[in-house]
């Protein structure tokens, strides 16, 4: 009567320990198993039948000493416990065996975040994780970053589906929480980058420079992020643009005073075009020219005060 007393009360404290143990050490949610999850299984009185066992690339799990495979994706901890505990007695190997399942480590739900993001990440979903929270554990959009995010979740046979496209301006300003997707794991986060166009030629800071805010770049804002004309700049500019099929680029002409002047509307740009500003040359002359004779007739005049005043 003793023994049967103690027996009861030791099983559900054995029971509390090895699922406080494993709770400390994983401290890891609750949450459907899948593929490649890595659990621990322990079966109370029969040592050899406990260990860590990671769920097959088909979402079963085979236990040692018996024939057959457990189905486990899709499953809760809870639920497994029960299926292996019927699969053991069904085997004869124990008559009513207590069984405890914890998760050592998930590895079914992974999550990409690449891209235009400061510090790109691949990590498990663990509970409750939005599309924010993944850009966060990204450390945020760089600066770089293009107006959308792609989302894509991935497909039993590897392969991507495409699932939709979020405005940055959207997510950022929250007043529209269907932007904020919930992911379940399986997805990739794309950010792409910004579309950039390339301004040179008589420009005061020559460069590449995006689209940060989604808008398309116009000629005047091209020269706005560009810091304005050199004084030596023509009238016209060119636009060099990317031919379809690999071919030579197009030159567009740009009636860059008119725009200026407001005679003429202003120009939008695509992604990778050359905004080029050529160099009036026969103006620099004349200005160079200009320059030296300003240069010598104050030189002639300061000599000629000097002599003057030596006399």
């Amino acid at each position: 009567m003793i023994r049967e007393l103690l027996a009861t009360i030791a099983v559900p404290v054995w029971c509390l320990a090895q699922a406080g143990s494993a709770e400390s050490l994983t401290n890891l949610p609750a949450q459907p198993l899948g593929p490649n999850d890595l659990i621990s299984i322990s079966v109370y009185g029969a040592p050899e039948l406990s260990r860590s066992v990671r769920v097959a690339a088909d979402g079963s799990l085979r236990i040692p000493m018996t024939s057959g495979s457990i189905p486990v994706s899709g499953r809760m901890p809870v639920e497994l416990e029960a299926d292996i505990a019927g699969h053991l007695k069904r085997e004869g190997l124990l008559v009513e065996p207590l069984v405890t399942v914890t998760v050592t480590e998930y590895a079914s739900r992974p999550i990409r975040v690449a891209g235009a993001v400061r510090k790109p990440a691949s990590f498990q979903s663990y509970g409750r994780m939005t599309l924010l929270d993944a850009i966060a554990r990204a450390e945020g959009l760089a600066e770089n970053a293009g107006p959308e995010i792609r989302v894509s979740r991935g497909l039993p046979d590897g392969t991507l589906e495409h699932v939709k496209r979020v405005p940055v301006a959207e997510l950022i300003r929250g007043t529209d929480p269907s932007w904020n997707l919930l992911l379940k794991g399986g997805e990739e986060v794309l950010v792409p980058e910004a579309g950039r166009v390339f301004v040179l030629g008589n420009i005061k800071k020559p460069g590449a420079y995006p689209a940060v805010d989604g808008q398309a770049v116009t000629v005047l804002k091209a020269l706005a992020m560009a810091e304005g004309l050199t004084p030596y700049s023509r009238r016209e500019a060119y636009i060099y643009r990317a031919a379809i099929a690999g071919g030579p680029p197009r030159e567009i002409p740009v009636p860059l005073r008119d725009i200026m002047n407001r005679r003429s509307e202003d120009i939008p740009l695509q992604p990778n075009d050359i905004f080029y500003v050529p160099d009036n040359t026969s103006r620099r002359l004349t200005m160079q020219a200009l320059d030296r004779i300003v240069s010598f007739g104050i030189a002639t005049t300061s000599g000629v005060l000097v002599l003057g005043s030596t006399r």
